[in-house]
């Protein structure tokens, strides 16, 4: 096998080593998706991105160091962000992503990365077997997503202090579970965390993909269309937000950590 030019970019940040990290790959051809599951294993990332040309536009796969995901947001825009500054896409080009979860485009905007992901409201639900257990709060509400289970708290402190066991909520059946609340910082809206042990990833960093969550929730909420919103993992994350109908707009920042090459 020829050697792979593969990248690790920290996405939803504006410095090395804060925001999300991903590690992307660029493939000549089609690969075998045991072995992408191997490479991702072995980057033990939250996630590891596989791009390649297509007729019409770039395919773009995902995977946890566990499984193959339907969408993730913090690993296309660190896709987008490597493609446009190693040169292999024009700078002035949107690139267009075929993915499991439909045609994704990014767009650059001065300094900010967009991305044009669907909407993914969170329903009211109630809480599945061994939620609040696993959590160990009293949620404020709880919704269910397309794909995440949605608990929203009574401050950001809270937020940030808690500590999920995450063996319990690994058991239950959701790619994963999102915890929010208002701002107590002025400059953001609201602030969240991302838990998913159940594909292998315990905390994500900043999620990309939750925020087609959060973000209609919110503007419900606040009753306003654009938001700032902060992850407040350890590594911590900015995202710029606006609500466009069923899509949502995801800005962000990367920067790139490290190249090199697949062996």
């Amino acid at each position: 096998m020829a050697s792979i030019p593969c990248w690790q970019v920290d996405a939803f940040t504006n410095c090395r080593f804060g925001g999300n990290p991903a590690a992307i790959c660029w493939l000549e051809s089609e690969a075998d998706p045991v072995w992408m599951q191997s490479v991702a294993a072995e980057m033990n990332l939250s996630e590891t991105a596989f791009v390649r040309r297509l007729p019409e536009g770039l395919e773009l796969r995902w995977f946890t160091p566990v499984v193959e995901v339907d969408l993730c947001g913090h690993a296309t825009l660190a896709t987008a962000h490597a493609l446009w500054s190693e040169g292999l896409a024009p700078l002035d080009t949107a690139l267009r992503f075929h993915t499991k979860s439909g045609l994704l485009t990014c767009t650059r905007a001065a300094d900010f990365i967009e991305l044009d992901f669907p909407a993914m409201p969170a329903r009211a639900a109630n809480p599945p077997d061994g939620l609040l257990d696993a959590l160990g709060v009293e949620p404020r509400f709880v919704g269910s997503s397309r794909f995440d289970l949605l608990a929203v708290l009574d401050s950001a402190a809270a937020v940030r202090a808690i500590h999920p066991d995450f063996q319990k909520l690994g058991q239950i059946r959701t790619r994963g579970v999102i915890v929010t609340a208002r701002s107590d910082d002025p400059q953001f809206d609201f602030v969240s965390r991302f838990f998913a042990p159940a594909v292998g990833v315990d905390e994500d960093p900043v999620c990309g993909s939750a925020h087609c969550c959060l973000a209609p929730y919110w503007a419900e909420q606040l009753g306003k269309s654009e938001l700032m919103a902060f992850q407040a993992s350890t590594r911590g994350g900015v995202l710029r937000l606006r609500l466009n109908g069923d899509r949502v707009i995801l800005g962000g920042q990367a920067v790139t950590v490290w190249r090199g090459e697949l062996v």
